[in-house]
């Protein structure tokens, strides 16, 4: 072999390292632009949420007035997993066959998707039932960070406030905020050390400090949500996450998206207003989107978390 050869490789890999980093310092808050049209995959429910992929390829998603979990198969195939989810909001796949569901009437519970096996993991806090569970996020110690707002609660609310809860893996239950003004979606940064918390009734959008498994601090506003015309603090639903830690909030004018530092870098409308959001298909770029009565999906450049 040329000896000169292996050289002159290295020096290009290191002059084309050099020049990606000088185009990420150049423009640390590049757009991110959807590489397809949105496309709606299949409609005529009465209200979609929290779509959930699966590594096998299947998207789960609900029908919450219906109180059904429909199952997406890869091929188009569209059935029923359960016709009784007790009004079944966010969802979130845990693997090995898992899967968590956020049921409005007042609990989180796990399901077997092979069996269709329900167990509740926690309906309660000090003696009395959660308010209506809305969306969760999982930490890598396997703990359950859940919004429950107002929705579809009874009256007065058995909480008494609108808050964030941690059911850590011992099953212990904590709530982590004060009133909060109706929280809704939520996620954690890639690294784990942030927890996003969206708001439905206001346009700031909120941030924590996470100091360990259940433990948050410093309550910060990370990004305000742009407005449509006439309205001035239309809050978020629900949100996820791409490997670089971009946020994509749903929201009145479809999908905003924020970068970790709060700034806005791109939107996809929606046909319908979206309720909330995921990643899924074989690379994980492909964004599905609940919206009032259908399911959309979109290809994007950057792959979910």
């Amino acid at each position: 072999m040329n000896p000169i050869r292996p050289l002159l490789l290295w020096l290009m890999t290191l002059i084309a390292s050099q020049c990606a980093c000088q185009v990420l310092a150049q423009s640390p808050n590049a757009q991110v632009v959807a590489t397809s049209d949105v496309v709606k995959v299949v409609g005529g429910f009465a209200f979609t949420e929290g779509p959930a992929a699966t590594d096998e390829g299947m998207l789960y998603f609900t029908d919450i007035p219906n109180e059904t979990i429909h199952r997406l198969s890869p091929d188009g195939t569209l059935s029923v997993f359960t016709n009784q989810s007790n009004h079944a909001n966010g969802l979130w796949y845990l693997g090995n066959g898992k899967m968590l569901a956020c049921e409005m009437d007042g609990a989180i519970v796990r399901y077997d998707l092979a069996s269709g096996e329900r167990r509740v993991i926690a309906d309660e806090y000090q003696g009395n039932r959660f308010n209506a569970c809305n969306d969760c996020v999982v930490d890598a110690q396997g703990g359950i960070y859940f919004t429950d707002p107002q929705y579809r609660a009874p009256q007065p609310l058995p909480q008494s406030v609108r808050a964030v809860y941690y059911i850590s893996v011992d099953g212990d239950v904590s709530r982590l905020t004060d009133d909060l003004n109706a929280p809704n979606g939520i996620g954690l940064a890639p690294d784990g050390n942030t927890l996003y918390v969206i708001p439905s009734m206001q346009s700031e959008m909120l941030a924590f400090d996470v100091e360990g498994p259940g433990k948050i601090s410093n309550q910060r506003v990370f990004c305000t949500l742009a407005q449509p015309a006439g309205k001035s603090s239309s809050g978020g639903d629900g949100m996820t996450m791409d490997v670089t830690g971009n946020l994509y909030i749903t929201t009145d004018l479809g999908i905003q998206i924020f970068n970790p530092q709060g700034i806005a870098i791109g939107l996809v409308a929606v046909p319908e207003r979206p309720a909330n959001v995921t990643f899924g298909g074989p690379e994980s770029k492909t964004m599905f989107m609940t919206a009032r009565k259908s399911l959309y999906s979109v290809e994007m450049p950057i792959a979910g978390l």
